[in-house]
């Protein structure tokens, strides 16, 4: 196995850059007579490296989505001006909200950890990138030895599953008890749910089957559970699923907690905790685990990463009533 590459993502940059340079200076003529070959997906930089104590860490961008008409997927209905301001004030795009895909790779010792995988190889261009991230650190998928999810929407559990087959082979599929028995239970309660219910039986077929094929590989953790010689702790967050999970990264005296679904963007959530997305299974009690989480980690300053936060999903948050404030972190370019 090829050492890990800890740059941002460089040759990608460089030989997008080329290939358009390239493009360029290509007289009309040869244009012209030749078929024109299929162009790998364009990317900005979607790699990048950090430190979680001594252990090396990997931010890979699965691809990125809009949700057209933002605030009709956000509740409740009568603070949407009030999210429209909030918009308007931070100079934020009102015609779409953002939904970043924020992939999570550490290494600690002999141990290779992702955390959720993404939606997997799709048609759309703009999504499906981890692969290549982890071929851009040099990291094939039978190198992956842990694999924690923190619940089974498509965006976080797809990517373990790749032509019928598990994504990862070699990998422990790690997740809460609770999230398995929803989705199998003889009827989910999708009844407190604002999401479209017509998705749902597709949804319910797809990730039970999802979890057959990684059926052997399955070893459920109870919340609390710490595993990679204690680099890794699994907690219970419920509301966004019954089974969600945040996950609590150490080494040394450095911590990382990785919010996952607690908040679909960097600023409604984090202002207003009450304020909540139709995706969320149960809004009320995704709401109080917020609001529990994010004053535990403003209080202790702890450094988080989030799934659907700006790239590369590092930050803080911070107090700023009556809510509280997503403090990206600066980017670092030396490791």
């Amino acid at each position: 196995m090829n050492p890990p590459n800890p740059s941002f993502s460089r040759r990608s940059f460089l030989g997008s850059s080329l290939a358009s340079i390239g493009a360029l200076s290509a007289s009309a003529p040869l244009a012209q007579a030749q078929s024109t070959p299929d162009k790998a997906p364009s990317r900005n930089p979607f790699v990048y490296h950090f430190k979680i104590g001594e252990i090396d860490a990997w931010s890979i961008s699965d691809g990125h989505l809009l949700f057209r008409d933002p605030l009709n997927l956000m509740w409740p209905e009568d603070a949407r001006p009030a999210m429209r301001s909030w918009l308007e004030t931070h100079g934020e795009r009102t015609d779409g909200i953002p939904l970043y895909i924020n992939i999570l790779v550490i290494r600690s010792g002999k141990e290779i950890a992702i955390f959720d995988a993404g939606f997997g190889p799709r048609s759309n261009p703009d999504l499906g990138w981890v692969a290549a991230g982890l071929k851009e650190i040099g990291i094939a998928p039978q190198d992956i030895t842990a694999g924690f999810l923190s619940h089974a929407h498509a965006d976080h559990l797809g990517g373990f599953v790749i032509d019928g087959k598990p994504a990862f082979p070699n990998a422990a599929f790690h997740y809460l008890p609770a999230e398995h028995e929803f989705w199998h239970s003889r009827e989910p309660d999708f009844s407190k749910s604002k999401r479209n219910k017509a998705e749902l039986p597709g949804m319910i077929q797809t990730i039970r089957s999802q979890f057959e094929i990684l059926k052997t590989q399955s070893q459920p953790l109870q919340p609390g559970t710490t595993l990679l010689g204690g680099a890794v702790t699994i907690e219970a967050a419920p509301g966004h699923t019954a089974g969600h999970a945040i996950f609590r990264i150490r080494s040394g005296k450095e911590e990382l907690l990785h919010l996952m679904d607690l908040a679909h963007h960097h600023g409604f959530m984090f202002h207003d905790p009450g304020w909540n997305i139709s995706f969320d299974h149960d809004p009320d009690l995704s709401i109080a685990t917020r609001r529990q989480v994010f004053a535990s980690a403003a209080a202790k300053n702890t450094r988080c990463y989030g799934f659907h936060v700006p790239w590369p999903g590092l930050g803080r948050i911070l107090p700023h009533p009556p809510g509280y404030l997503w403090h990206p972190e600066r980017w670092s370019w030396g490791s």
